[in-house]
């Protein structure tokens, strides 16, 4: 049996940490209106854990990006296969993550994949050289550790 899974990455801001994965990774921020919109409708959720952003209603505790070619659910917007869900939490980070992304940037690209997410918010901590290999270790706006190679 296959497990379908997802990360969960806890955030301070989830609206602004899709907003920033979104752009990193090329993937397509979850568009959850209609479901919200029905639960809403239905007196299931108060309007209070909702808010717009983007012109639709979102989750003001919880977003999560998808990749573009994976299928998602039509009714909910909720992505079925590759997926990071940001949920907010009422602590800030305060050590070095124990799990992070490793984005590969093609061959002679990732000064310029770098340059490209540093302008999107993300901080470069250090360039690593190793006998196994390069690559620089960055934090994204929340101070999330993750690698580009």
């Amino acid at each position: 049996m296959t497990l379908h899974w997802k990360l969960v990455i806890d955030a301070t801001d989830p609206l602004a940490q899709v907003d920033f994965w979104a752009e990193a990774l090329g993937y397509t921020a979850e568009d959850n209106s209609a479901l919200i919109e029905r639960l809403l409708e239905s007196g299931a959720v108060p309007e209070a854990l909702t808010t717009e952003r983007h012109g639709r209603r979102v989750w003001r505790d919880l977003a999560a990006v998808r990749h573009p070619d994976d299928p998602y659910e039509e009714a909910t917007g909720i992505g079925l296969g590759r997926r990071l869900l940001f949920q907010r939490v009422p602590e800030t980070k305060t050590v070095k993550n124990r799990l992070h992304l490793d984005l590969h940037s093609g061959p002679g690209q990732r000064d310029e994949e770098v340059a490209r997410l540093v302008r999107l918010g993300a901080t470069l901590l250090r360039e690593v050289k190793e006998p196994g290999g390069e690559w620089c270790v960055m934090q994204d706006p929340e101070g999330n550790e993750f690698c580009v190679q």
